[in-house]
């Protein structure tokens, strides 16, 4: 649990570490590759050395010090995984291409994940079924055998960052030219791409969400890629410092060109940000805020992930704003939490909500949802009067690393309570 007490003015520097949505496709990416490769700013969080503990089990040998990863697979091979730590991340999914790749064959338990209800797996067998691989899926499990067949081929992926993500690296070894459609081209998806180019892969991208991939017989190994930072957690810190700042704070390694249209709605809400050359920002304290409606949309709309603490911001706007979450259903499910601290808000389907403005949140206990609503949850306990305590801070702990640290670090008055 986290306590969290009010008011106390933020101010100092904040530096953005590795994303998590970067590192997991990459380290899946990885086990293509029959030998060594180095990965630099891994973020230190609990879904990393949860995907680290499963792919110890088919015999990778992993080192992990100071943000540096080296995987060796070169010893790759079958072995039964753990039921309870696949369960954990849904990102396991990353397993199907490459252990494909490798092996042949793969069967592992249907994966777990965030409370975010509907999200549906069809994509990623879909697209590996076009290439041939037969599947059988399960509640339990999900098992795809046979070596894929060559030749050119078209695969729709649906605008999924993980089905693009999976699709890519299903490709890059199989003989003939892979066209993917309505492709994913979040900064994780580009970063993944410069992974396998670094390993000589072919991949070009088209101006219409196309990608492109052409057959190379051999990834090369014995390299190093950097994980990107973490543009999502730049914008959580952003809507801290608008609504905490005792004048500004400083946010460093801030990804600001992935951010684009989610810095304009802050500036729409008279919130103050300067960007500097070195990607860092300033975000000044904000005392009139503008009620602004947003849409949360793909790549580069307004991020999915960044509409629970722009929300929070919302609460302390001058009137009523509007939130459409396009891609989640219930995702806005989340505000109940704010209910708790006396926000008045109407949820009018499971996509659409009305926040009303200048609320005096109050002192409670509220949960974290999923990863993104438990920060969230943070920054509204930050502006709430007295004392909030947060539960099921594990959603938290599993993306934003040393996150008490370093809000701390910023003179915020939060501990976490080890029951």
């Amino acid at each position: 649990m986290f306590r969290i007490q009010w008011w106390k003015e933020l101010s100092g520097t904040v530096q953005i570490g590795g994303s998590k949505n970067a590192a997991l496709p990459i380290i899946a990416a990885a086990l293509l590759i029959d030998g060594k490769v180095t990965l630099t700013n891994v973020p230190e969080i609990g879904d990393v050395f949860t995907f680290l503990n499963i792919i110890k089990e088919i015999w990778v040998k992993v080192e992990f010090q100071n943000h540096v990863l080296k995987l060796d697979s070169s010893e790759l091979k079958h072995a039964s995984f753990d039921l309870e730590e696949i369960k954990k991340i849904r990102v396991s999914i990353l397993l199907l291409a490459p252990l494909l790749q490798r092996l042949g064959k793969i069967s592992i338990p249907t994966p777990g994940g965030c409370n975010l209800w509907a999200r549906p797996i069809d994509a990623h067998l879909w697209g590996l079924t076009n290439i041939w691989y037969s599947s059988i899926v399960t509640e339990e499990s999900i098992e795809l055998e046979w070596k894929s067949e060559d030749g050119d081929i078209i695969i729709n992926a649906g605008l999924g960052v993980t089905s693009t993500e999976n699709l890519l690296v299903a490709n890059v070894l199989r003989k003939g030219k892979t066209t993917i459609k309505m492709s994913a081209i979040e900064p994780h998806v580009m970063n993944l791409i410069d992974f396998l180019r670094k390993a000589w892969a072919n991949i070009s991208i088209r101006y219409d969400h196309t990608i492109i991939v052409e057959w190379v017989e051999n990834l090369e190994w014995n390299f190093e890629c950097s994980v990107i930072s973490d543009y999502i957690q730049s914008g959580s810190y952003m809507v801290m410092g608008a609504l905490c700042a005792k004048d500004y704070i400083t946010i460093e390694n801030a990804r600001v060109d992935d951010l684009y249209i989610y810095i304009e709605k802050l500036k729409e809400a008279w919130v103050k940000i300067e960007v500097w050359e070195n990607d860092s920002v300033k975000v000044y304290k904000t005392q009139n805020i503008i009620p602004v409606n947003i849409q949360t949309n793909i790549y580069p709309g307004f991020p999915t992930d960044l509409q629970s603490p722009f929300a929070v911001l919302m609460t302390q706007a001058d009137w009523i704003s509007k939130i459409h979450e396009v891609l989640f259903e219930w995702r806005l499910g989340w505000l109940v939490e704010l209910e708790k601290m006396w926000l008045q808000k109407t949820i009018h389907n499971p996509h659409e909500a009305e926040i009303t403005g200048k609320a005096q949140l109050e002192w409670t206990t509220v949960t974290s949802w999923d990863l993104r609503a438990g920060c969230a949850v943070v920054i509204a306990g930050l502006i709430a009067e007295w004392q909030t305590d947060v539960t099921n801070i594990a959603y938290i702990k599993r993306w934003y690393e040393d996150f008490v640290i370093n809000l701390q670090n910023l003179w915020a008055d939060i501990e976490e309570i080890v029951a």
